[in-house]
């Protein structure tokens, strides 16, 4: 499956964003899907996770209450609806997608298989 993020941008704290990754590929429907960050000089790490059928997500303590991921069977896409930002959540955004994750390894990056480009996400103070 081939992936693509888009959504990101400068936005004021307090502001709101919704980041979408498209994917490609007759599969999607059996691919529990992910978005992660990497901010200048830290390590990547995980927001939030869906699992293929959508029944179950996960969020980072950082982004609950704040973020909330979806996804759409039939347009093949994810997104990442964000509110409240803050300026710690500046960040490269990544969506990230695998068809063979236990529940609780959801948060791992390296249980992803496949990754998008990348859209920055800069929230302003």
């Amino acid at each position: 499956v081939q992936l693509q993020a888009c959504g990101g941008g400068l936005v004021q704290a307090g502001g709101s964003l919704r980041l979408s990754c498209t994917a490609s590929g007759r599969a999607f429907s059996h691919y529990h899907m992910a978005w992660f960050r990497q901010a200048p000089g830290k390590e990547r790490e995980s927001v939030a996770a869906i699992r293929w059928n959508g029944g179950t997500t996960y969020y980072a303590d950082s982004v609950k209450g704040r973020f909330t991921i979806s996804r759409d069977m039939a347009k093949k896409m994810v997104y990442l609806q964000m509110s409240s930002l803050k300026p710690e959540d500046t960040a490269v955004y990544y969506c990230a997608a695998d068809a063979s994750i236990a529940t609780e390894s959801m948060r791992l990056p390296s249980n992803y298989d496949y990754w998008g480009q990348g859209t920055l996400v800069t929230v302003s103070s």
